[in-house]
């Protein structure tokens, strides 16, 4: 497979089914901003943090590319089944959300009780997840805005904005690993 195709040098690129757009579609910054995340989500697990955490990154990722292939496939030309002018790509369940689910709730079982909200930061690791956070969340942004055009199914939105959550209660679990401090969010009281 060669990396250079020169295909794209006049500003489009082809999508799954080789369909062309512009690479300023909004397709494109769905899964473009996807795959943003999933560099993010690398640079995490390449941190030093304990090895079930690495293992559930590592399946984030796969799902994540699961998720780009699902946002660069037009909907006309997805398919569970493989059939003629048809792609046969993989699909994000309600499984994949109940393991984000279970790996939150045991997480936040041995995390303090969070009373304000918390200001990014205290580690660089802590930084990391934040950072991969804010990205999951223009990643869903854009998704729903894709979605609003050209619909696909709703359970990839679902998966990012339950990601986003997990991150969050991953950057708190982070925080206490590596004894760092969580600082709250006091609003300033105007006199």
């Amino acid at each position: 497979m060669k990396i250079y195709t020169k295909t794209g040098d006049t500003g489009t690129t082809a999508l799954f089914g080789g369909d062309r757009v512009p690479k300023h579609h909004i397709r494109i910054e769905s899964y473009g901003t996807v795959d943003e995340l999933n560099s993010w989500i690398g640079l995490l697990r390449d941190q030093d943090i304990d090895r079930e955490t690495k293992d559930i990154l590592i399946e984030v990722q796969n799902k994540l590319f699961t998720i780009g292939a699902i946002l660069a496939t037009p909907p006309e030309k997805a398919t569970l089944k493989s059939g003629k002018d048809r792609l046969n790509i993989e699909r994000i369940s309600n499984e994949d959300i109940t393991f984000l689910e279970k790996a939150i709730d045991k997480m936040d079982a041995e995390l303090p009780v969070m009373t304000h909200f918390i200001l990014p930061g205290g580690h660089p690791i802590v930084s990391y997840c934040h950072l991969a956070r804010t990205v999951c969340r223009r990643a869903e942004r854009r998704a729903t805005h894709l979605y609003e055009n050209e619909p696909f199914e709703e359970v990839v939105i679902r998966y990012l904005n339950r990601l986003s959550d997990f991150l969050f209660v991953l950057a708190r679990k982070l925080t206490l690993a590596h004894n760092a401090e969580e600082v709250a969010w006091i609003p300033e009281k105007k006199s």
